[in-house]
């Protein structure tokens, strides 16, 4: 269980990896609009969450016409 855990974020260092604040973290898990774990009363994050976040919010750049 400690290895599961060490993979696990934090809300301050999922806030650190996506540049959210941490109130805005908060307001997202309590409106259960992002994935999330819960460990009794602590909120811990997959990394996966946090890449898939960024990927999802990635805009590509418009080809270019020659």
């Amino acid at each position: 269980m400690a290895e599961v855990l060490r993979g696990l974020l934090t809300v301050n260092e999922f806030a650190q990896v996506t540049g959210w604040a941490e109130s805005t973290i908060r307001q997202k898990v309590w409106l259960r609009q992002i994935e999330f774990v819960r460990m009794g009363r602590s909120i811990r994050f997959k990394p996966e969450t946090a890449e898939r976040l960024i990927e999802e919010g990635t805009v590509l750049p418009l080809a270019k016409n020659d």
